[in-house]
């Protein structure tokens, strides 16, 4: 799915806001480079993930904290960079390092939400630099979303989802037993710090 984040808009950071001199206190000084900066950093949470901006602060982020910044830096330059949370079928093949998770429970994959920005209907990810077999190319949901949602309502939406794919193709797993699986498998992700 990752778009070149050559497809963003040229957009010199200029905008007196916070996110701008943010990115700007750290040499970077355009919306491409900033999302370079992002898919450069390590993959991992931030201590709050209602906070973007901790992102550059702690030096980490996962595809939600990420684009949310990214978002909201395009956001302080009136460029309408669109936030998108997508749900898709997460597995080895799309994401490298949650096969061995998924294999311990006889999954081949589980749903997993996705955030990423949309730029006159590209989708770009800059989440992590890393090569997969296979693209996410195919959403079981996409929706558009602001900042603010990457909170709660992306937790709750994902919960649904997730409650939903257990009674239908798993019954034998409780949602927790799920949520905890896919906890584990981002956590196999997670760069060491």
């Amino acid at each position: 799915m990752t778009g070149d984040v050559d497809a963003l808009p040229e957009m010199a950071i200029v905008a007196d806001a916070p996110v701008s001199a943010a990115f700007r206190a750290r040499g970077v000084h355009d919306l491409r480079a900033a999302a370079r900066h992002l898919r450069d950093l390590p993959y991992g949470r931030i201590s709050d993930r209602t906070q973007p901006g901790l992102v550059l602060e702690e030096r980490c982020g996962t595809c939600t904290t990420k684009h949310a910044l990214l978002a909201a830096l395009a956001a302080e330059h009136g460029v309408d960079l669109a936030l998108r949370l997508g749900l898709y079928a997460m597995s080895e093949a799309n994401t490298p390092g949650v096969g061995e998770v998924l294999a311990r429970h006889g999954l081949p994959a589980i749903p997993e939400a996705h955030c990423y920005v949309a730029w006159r209907g590209q989708r770009i990810d800059v989440t992590r630099a890393v090569v997969a077999a296979e693209p996410i190319a195919t959403f079981l949901h996409e929706e558009r979303i602001e900042p603010p949602q990457i909170g709660a309502y992306k937790i709750e939406m994902h919960r649904r989802f997730l409650a939903d794919w257990v009674a239908r193709a798993h019954p034998e797993l409780t949602l927790e037993d799920a949520w905890q699986i896919r906890e584990a498998c981002i956590a196999a992700l997670s760069d060491p710090r």
